[in-house]
C-alpha cells in the first residue's frame, strides 16, 4: 500500500493550489473535476470549484478538493517532503513560504543539513527536509 495525501482547500483555492504544486514539484495535474461535472447540487457560485483533483509528483501524488461547507484548517498534521539536495530544499521551502507562515526557518539541524516547517498560503502544513546529505555516523 502507498498512502496518498488528500487535502481540502477553502474558498475555491484548490485549482490554484494544485497548479502551484504541480509546477513547484515538477508534476502534472492529471485530474480536475468540478462540482458542476458531478452529481451533487452546489450553489451556482461554487459550480466551478474542484470536487476532485490529482497532481502527480515525483515519487507519488497529491489529491485535493475544495471545501463543501465544513472546512477546518489543517491541524496536527504536516506533509513531509524529502528534498533531493540542500539547494532544492531551500528553493521549495522559499516557494511554500511565500505568502504563508514560517513556523521553523529552514536551516541546519542535528538531523539534517536543511530542515524547516511552514504553513503555505493555502493553509497546508509542510515539513521540508534534506536527508540524503547527512554524514554517516
Amino acid at each position: 500500500m502507498n498512502p496518498t495525501v488528500y487535502v481540502t482547500f477553502k474558498d475555491g483555492e484548490c485549482r490554484e493550489a494544485m497548479a502551484f504544486y504541480a509546477e513547484l514539484f515538477g508534476g502534472e495535474v492529471v485530474a480536475m473535476m468540478t462540482f458542476a461535472e458531478g452529481p451533487m447540487e452546489m450553489p451556482p457560485e461554487k459550480a466551478d470549484w474542484v470536487m476532485h483533483s490529482t497532481v502527480t509528483i515525483p515519487g507519488g501524488a497529491l489529491m485535493g478538493c475544495d471545501d463543501m461547507g465544513q472546512y477546518e484548517p489543517m491541524a496536527g498534521c504536516s506533509i513531509s517532503l524529502d528534498a533531493p539536495d540542500l539547494e532544492k530544499g531551500r528553493a521549495i521551502f522559499a516557494a511554500l513560504a511565500a505568502g504563508g507562515k514560517v513556523t521553523m526557518p529552514f536551516g541546519e539541524t542535528f538531523f539534517s543539513p536543511g530542515f524547516g516547517t511552514v504553513r503555505d498560503r493555502f493553509g497546508i502544513n509542510w515539513m521540508v527536509g534534506v536527508y540524503e546529505e547527512m554524514p554517516a555516523g
